[in-house]
């Protein structure tokens, strides 16, 4: 019997559980806590906790830290992911038991996300638009959100890309963009603790980088930018996006240039948001042999 086969015959032992099933329908929905876990099955933690540790090793689970906590859901991607899809897709997602996990959930997030989320004024809604744009120029793919903050800008794109990482060094806003994006239905994203000098990911990992309002205020914004190279895989684009009044905004396209220059970058000419009075700069940036499309 082949491999794949073993583990596939793992797999649909480790789901024939309730507990198991009803811990995987909630990780694909988005990351969760072992205690966000236990409170919403009403089981003890070393229940739980073991098994989240079967539904790992069969590949049905993975884990991770941020700061203090640990987190599992179900991968988005890896060796067998298309099987995997398949075998989740066989669990009926509308069961009432399934349901009510999602609805407490929900809840626990809800109160997660107490913190009020600005609302969108006239600029951020041009914003908006434009990268909405720039995801009918070229698909998003794999997108990686660089300063991710409460997650505004993967709550507006995630739906459109393959899977949705964002990062912060913050980890309220890292809790708060958890809250928020389950709350929006967009099971493909991820949050990650990260530097915007170090991030936690291999060569080449991402079609679509965002530094989001990052690099006006960073000490290294070169080495930033080639950080995010590091990651970008051959044909992808950098979303630089930041934050301007009418007095620095000429200041800051002329630092654009500049440091993507250092980095090697081939930079687009940056968009004012609005066109007047603008209220945020946002450019494309890729590889120096590569063309840049805005």
């Amino acid at each position: 019997m082949s491999t794949t086969t073993e583990q596939l015959l793992s797999q649909f032992k480790a789901l024939a559980d309730p507990v198991r099933a009803r811990l995987v329908m909630l990780c694909s929905l988005g990351e969760c806590s072992v205690s966000e876990l236990t409170e919403v099955t009403s089981q003890s933690q070393p229940r739980i906790s073991q098994h989240l540790k079967q539904l790992c090793e069969v590949g049905l689970m993975e884990r991770f830290r941020d700061g203090h906590y640990v987190y599992y859901r179900v991968p988005l991607r890896g060796m067998n992911s298309a099987t995997r899809r398949r075998l989740l897709a066989l669990l009926p997602d509308d069961d009432p038991q399934f349901l009510r996990d999602f609805e407490k959930l929900k809840s626990l997030r809800a109160l997660a996300g107490e913190a009020p989320v600005a609302a969108a004024d006239e600029s951020d809604r041009s914003l908006h638009r434009a990268l909405v744009e720039l995801t009918v120029v070229a698909p998003l793919g794999d997108l990686l959100d660089v300063g991710c903050g409460q997650g505004r800008v993967l709550k507006l794109l995630a739906s459109r890309a393959h899977r949705a990482v964002g990062v912060d060094i913050d980890s309220d806003a890292r809790r708060l963009a958890r809250a928020e994006l389950l709350l929006a239905g967009l099971p493909n994203c991820s949050l990650r603790k990260g530097s915007m000098y170090s991030l936690p990911f291999g060569d080449a990992e991402f079609d679509t980088i965002v530094l989001d309002d990052v690099l006006g205020d960073a000490t290294q914004p070169d080495a930033a930018l080639e950080e995010a190279q590091r990651l970008l895989r051959p044909g992808g684009r950098m979303l630089l996006l930041t934050g301007c009044d009418g007095s620095n905004v000429a200041e800051l396209e002329h630092k654009y240039s500049a440091w993507s220059a250092t980095a090697g970058l081939r930079l687009a000419r940056p968009r004012r948001i609005p066109a007047r009075n603008p209220n945020w700069l946002l450019a494309v940036a890729t590889r120096g042999a590569e063309t840049a499309a805005a």
